[in-house]
């Protein structure tokens, strides 16, 4: 992108204009992390909650050697508690395992559920095996859609020996449980796994249904 670009993107950012700023911050799709990042930052504390929710995950998205303190800060401090949702969810994109200690500790200490569901889908994000015993303890929530995140993100990370905790979800209600189940389970290759799917594959409702024939597939495959 050329420099008169990044000045008209740099001017928009400062209309008083809230839809002139997000307008802007979704024209910096195309333009390079190293450029991004610093625009971004102009509207990081923007006083449309909207505007700073689409900054701070732009700064998962561009990556650069800034973006990742400032993330761990927004989750650690920032009063308002989507922001800091939205920052644990960038900070999955990031993808920088250091995320893994910040993440863990907002899901035990936040009081937000928000807050707590960014943080597990995060920690399966990042994909490291140390989440198991945060993700296990999601799973005694009372949030349905903690429950939810933490089912999926134990697939994510590959638990295979937590299997039986989340087979005990196989028969709920709620069949979005059933549908992340029945997706976490195409990635934990076990006898227990296939028959589970075989089961989920007849689910009463077809996005179940649907979702385990991929997995069984996957496996079987």
């Amino acid at each position: 992108m050329n420099q008169s670009s990044l000045e008209y993107i740099s001017a928009q950012l400062e209309s008083p204009n809230s839809k002139d700023r997000l307008l802007a911050l979704v024209d910096l799709r195309e333009v390079p992390a190293s450029d991004a990042v610093p625009l971004i930052k102009k509207v990081l504390y923007d006083e449309v909650l909207p505007v700073r929710s689409m900054a701070v995950f732009a700064l998962g998205v561009k990556q650069t050697e800034e973006c990742y303190p400032i993330l761990v800060k927004l989750l650690e401090t920032d009063p308002d508690y989507g922001i800091r949702a939205d920052a644990a969810g960038a900070l999955g994109y990031l993808g920088d395992i250091r995320a893994f200690e910040p993440l863990v500790r907002a899901f035990y200490e936040d009081t937000q559920w928000l807050v707590r569901f960014s943080a597990a889908v995060s920690l399966g994000n990042l994909q490291d095996s140390r989440a198991k015993e945060v993700l296990l303890k999601a799973l005694e929530s009372e949030e349905t859609i903690l429950q939810q995140a933490a089912i999926a993100a134990l697939g994510e990370i590959k638990a295979v020996d937590a299997v039986d905790e989340i087979l005990k979800f196989a028969d709920r209600d709620d069949w979005l449980i059933r549908q992340r189940l029945a997706e976490a389970l195409g990635n934990l290759q076990t006898p227990k796994s296939i028959a589970a799917l075989k089961f989920l594959a007849k689910d009463s409702h077809s996005q179940v249904s649907q979702a385990a024939a991929i997995s069984l597939k996957r496996l079987e495959g």
